[in-house]
């Protein structure tokens, strides 16, 4: 295990070239879930030699943001499934920045690919550490899966009613914490 001051040139790559990626964070509630969700797609930038960005395209749950919203907490874990063994744990105070911020299209430029997200989440890294990875095995990548992208940039629905959909179906967590949250 090596502990980082920064995000070095050579572990910036190694997260560039992951194909998937896992976050996980928990509420400060003793009985509330621990969450853990896997990520994909091109949809992670590292911001500065402390900061990280990733795109949180949407989904089914509203976890992260209603944990970040409520303690910050967040490690994002990177691991090898081809090349030499490694897994990257970035740890530190993560914040979501939701589609109707004033923030969100400058972060949202960062990634083209995506024209549509449900939030950013940016990461303000206070440990950055490695380890061997030999346990993790190797896997072929195949292709992305496309159904989440395509949900999220339905051509067929306005604006309104896309924002509606997060205001509504996201609006809080499993254990009742706040997610998307309607602007004031």
């Amino acid at each position: 295990m090596k502990v980082y001051e920064e995000i070095t040139p050579k572990l910036e790559a190694f997260i560039k070239a992951q194909k998937v990626y896992f976050v996980a964070t928990a509420p400060l509630s003793d009985d509330g879930h621990i969450n853990l969700s896997p990520k994909g797609y091109d949809s992670v930038t590292v911001l500065g030699p402390n900061e990280i960005a990733w795109l949180d395209v949407g989904g089914s749950g509203i976890e992260t943001m209603a944990h970040l919203k409520e303690n910050g907490r967040i490690v994002v874990m990177f691991c090898a499934f081809e090349g030499a063994p490694l897994i990257l744990r970035l740890f530190g105070k993560g914040e979501a920045i939701q589609f109707d911020d004033p923030r969100f299209p400058d972060l949202l430029a960062k990634f083209p690919k995506f024209d549509k997200a449900r939030a950013i989440v940016t990461v303000k890294l206070d440990r950055i550490q490695d380890s061997c990875g030999w346990g993790v095995p190797f896997m072929d990548f195949r292709e992305e899966r496309d159904q989440l992208k395509r949900y999220a940039d339905n051509e067929k629905m306005t604006a309104e009613a896309w924002a509606e959909k997060y205001y509504t179906k996201n609006a809080e967590s499993i254990d009742g914490l706040t997610g998307v949250e309607r602007p004031e």
